[in-house]
């Protein structure tokens, strides 16, 4: 009950419940509990309990909770989703750094646990893990996510492909199918929302590589198949419901034409069944033995928002009057949405998933709230005293984790002292260190000059050999004239309403 309290929080404050909103936060309070004897998905946990919890603290001074002194480095749904966080990272305490997929949340990782995890599962970290170090200063979290994130990256094939399925112990892949759909699907949605999140261009030339391989390897006249990792060659010709998301995040880069291609594709086969169902046989056109359900997901009409925002083309707004009318007339039941078990005859399950009322219903409301403060274009904003200056929120520009909780980006610079701090005190001490080696009071050492490393801070999981690449996110240190402003690290490449890397790369 509490997961789903929280996976649908922001999306009473979205929809305008603010009352709701409140009073949740405060039944949400009194009664979240981490230290219990469960086995939890660390891919779940994070998406939704952790990306909820800090979507709910960013929002809470918008939605008229009184928020204590230091928001937004501060907070109880904070200090809820920094605990909820620290219970996942035992799982990263492997040999390569990518993490198992379940974790107990009492005594860490089982001893019989599975090596095997899904790509998404390794890869879907930075959104929350960034902006949760951001806001407490603790890098621990941004640090574990980076080093999954450039594990996944130098496990792929020699065409630039990754598979399904790895051992988080040996770094071998156990399926070797490759596709954007169930399984990898995130692992490309965190490197286009990192990038633009933290203005990170290693991220986006990473998936921008991907994309190449993806385009060469897996599109089939704008539907994506599955292949063989290494070969390339095809071994499922199937659109899965979960690759909608795919035009979306084409959207993002800026390739609107081929998003608006593959987007119509699979409009196609929910206008055949009045729902995508979970497998869609691409060369007969019709539905996969087993895999006739429609559970409500959200990936389509996720993309119709994005690309809506875009374009504005009235055809997005047809799939969302759609999307009502079917799962109006389908799925409603006395007691909310039931999950289509069958789009052939439509018959309905008894359970409804939280990422309806998360993402489905959400994603519906903003194609047709064009004045909702998630689409602000920074006309309108709130300037807020933080003990480390001024900051400014709620300006536009939201990240969507792959939950549909939004983060605010301006709100990770909110609390940067703290890492600057952290910073200052790590170069003070290779300083020191660099000094006492060379034995000489005289001679000055910069901060590169020795090879020491910070000791490891409790809760740190690193050896000092994989410090450097886990940190390569912290900027050189500059003097910068006390009235002048620093340039955007990203010159203009990013936008953080949309158009992506306008040039030729």
């Amino acid at each position: 009950f509490s997961l789903t309290l929280i996976d649908a929080l922001d999306t009473l404050l979205i929809l305008g419940n603010v009352s709701e909103f409140q009073r949740v936060v405060e039944v949400l309070q009194d009664s979240v509990d981490f230290d219990i004897d469960v086995n939890a998905s660390v891919f779940e946990t994070n998406i939704r309990v952790v990306g909820g919890l800090l979507s709910a603290h960013l929002l809470s001074k918008k939605a008229g909770v009184e928020v204590e002194a230091g928001w937004p480095c501060s907070g109880p749904l904070l200090r809820m989703a920094e605990e909820a966080a620290r219970k996942l990272l035992p799982a990263f305490q492997t040999p390569t750094g990518m993490p198992y997929g379940t974790v107990n949340l009492l005594h860490g990782v089982n001893p019989g646990e599975t090596p095997v995890t899904c790509t998404a599962g390794i890869g879907t970290f930075i959104v929350e893990f960034a902006t949760l170090s951001s806001l407490t200063g603790d890098p621990v979290f941004e640090d574990v996510a980076r080093v999954a994130l450039m594990r996944l990256w130098e496990s792929r094939s020699d065409i630039g492909l990754v598979g399904n399925h790895i051992d988080v112990l040996t770094g071998k892949w156990v399926a070797q199918d490759a596709g954007i759909g169930a399984g990898v699907d995130s692992y490309f949605e965190y490197l286009v929302k990192g990038a633009i999140l933290l203005q990170d261009k290693k991220l986006m030339a990473m998936f921008l590589e991907y994309n190449k391989a993806i385009r060469n390897y897996t599109r089939f006249d704008d539907w994506y198949l599955w292949v063989q990792m290494y070969k390339g060659t095809v071994s499922m010709p199937v659109f899965q419901s979960l690759e909608a998301y795919w035009p979306g995040l084409q959207s993002l880069i800026g390739d609107i034409d081929n998003a608006m291609r593959t987007f119509l594709n699979y409009y196609t086969v929910w206008k055949q069944f009045g729902g995508l169902p979970e497998f869609y046989n691409i060369p007969q056109g019709y539905t996969v033995e087993k895999r006739e359900g429609y559970p409500l997901r959200p990936e389509l009409i996720e993309s119709a928002m994005y690309l809506y925002r875009a374009t504005g083309d009235p055809t997005l707004l047809e799939l969302g009057r759609d999307a009502v009318e079917s799962i109006e007339k389908i799925s409603k039941v006395e007691c909310g949405f039931a999950t289509i078990k069958d789009l052939r005859d439509h018959k309905l399950d008894n359970r409804m998933e939280s990422f309806f009322l998360a993402e489905t219903v959400k994603y519906l409301y903003l194609l047709f709230d064009p004045t909702n403060f998630i689409h602000n274009n920074g006309s309108t904003f709130d300037a807020v005293i933080t003990p480390y200056g001024e900051c400014i929120l709620g300006a536009g520009g939201y990240i969507f984790n792959t939950e549909a909780h939004p983060i605010d980006p301006a709100a990770l610079h909110c609390c940067q002292r703290l890492k600057e701090e952290q910073w200052e005190v790590e170069d003070l001490m290779r300083e020191f260190y660099s000094l006492k080696r060379s034995r000489s009071k005289f001679q000055k050492k910069t901060v590169s000059s020795g090879p020491w490393e910070p000791p490891a801070r409790p809760g740190t999981l690193f050896s000092p050999e994989n410090h450097d690449q886990a940190r390569e996110r912290k900027p050189a240190k500059q003097k910068v004239p006390l009235l002048s402003c620093p340039s955007q690290p990203f010159t203009s490449k990013l936008a953080l309403l949309g158009q992506v890397f306008l040039d030729s790369s």
